[in-house]
């Protein structure tokens, strides 16, 4: 009975979830957008990182431009929610024409090497969605990902995303390298401030942001190929790119220069549909100096 008391809230997310999944596709995103416009009015501390995030990364915004980017961000995140439902509670043929596969002569190029591919991928707001996008290249697809702090959410994350790919929790990296080793894809998002532990500080946005050098670590373990992967929500919301393109060549040793290219072609992949990104994490909360003052002011 504590059990359930404790968890309530993560039974009533589980039961919108599974609600939302049976939405048919233009009533999702309708949905969606009335989700992220109430997310905005709702969520303050998340709105308020989203105001700073935009005002560092998009100075030549003036305010109106920024406040309409923040509407058009929480509109991207909610229809997001509704397309994560889809992912793990929906049926996959509602996407089969509405799929727009780009660059899939450098996926079979770089499996054709046979040393397992470095899938870069971001924190758009398809996260959950991209792994049912790429099923239909036919290709196996593991994913990084980390334990939610909820066990019973936990599971049903990792059940939902398990119909399209095989989670791996990201300290696993005995089954990261097997899998790389068989030639495998390992999607991997480096895109989020984990403190400064196994980091360093290079630029995102012309921002100084912490940035893990794990990916780095994951194109050496088996010589690698590495490309960038990007979904996005085609602005007339008919549809879906999944999107493969080349990660210029650095030496891998270097982590500093190797993280920055990394955040080079994150940046490059979030300016196609900057507004469906997920500005609204503290991207720049680790500085350098250890203080967390870009968002401390806003009181986030």
């Amino acid at each position: 009975m504590n059990d359930l008391k404790n968890n309530w809230p993560a039974l009533l997310t589980l039961s919108l979830i599974r609600a939302l999944a049976k939405l048919p596709f233009k009533r999702g995103i309708f949905v969606g957008t009335l989700l992220g416009n109430l997310l905005r009015l709702l969520a303050v501390k998340r709105r308020r990182v989203t105001e700073v995030n935009i005002k560092l990364c998009f100075p030549n915004m003036d305010h109106k431009q920024q406040q309409q980017f923040l509407k058009d961000v929480f509109i991207a995140n909610g229809i997001g929610i509704v397309e994560t439902a889809w992912a793990h509670y929906g049926d996959r043929q509602m996407f089969a024409d509405k799929i727009e596969i780009r660059g899939q002569p450098l996926l079979d190029a770089a499996l054709a090497q046979g040393r397992g591919v470095v899938l870069v991928g971001a924190h758009f707001s398809t996260l959950d969605l991209g792994g049912l996008l790429f099923s239909f290249t036919e290709t196996p697809l593991n994913t990084l990902y980390r334990r939610h702090n909820n066990p019973l959410l936990d599971t049903a994350i990792t059940a939902g995303r398990s119909k399209y790919c095989q989670p791996i929790e990201r300290k696993n990296m005995r089954l990261v390298i097997k899998k790389l080793k068989q030639n495998q894809c390992v999607w991997f998002a480096p895109d989020q401030d984990l403190n400064s532990k196994g980091c360093v500080f290079v630029e995102f946005f012309g921002q100084c942001a912490s940035t893990i050098t794990a990916t780095s670590n994951l194109v050496r373990f088996n010589s690698s190929a590495i490309l960038m992967l990007a979904h996005y929500r085609k602005p007339d919301n008919s549809g879906y790119i999944l999107e493969f393109s080349a990660v210029p060549s650095c030496d891998s040793n270097d982590k500093a220069a190797f993280a920055q290219v990394i955040n080079d072609s994150i940046e490059k992949a979030i300016k196609k549909q900057p507004d469906q990104y997920m500005w609204m994490h503290k991207r720049f909360k680790t500085q350098p100096d250890g203080e967390q003052k870009l968002y401390a002011a806003a009181k986030c």
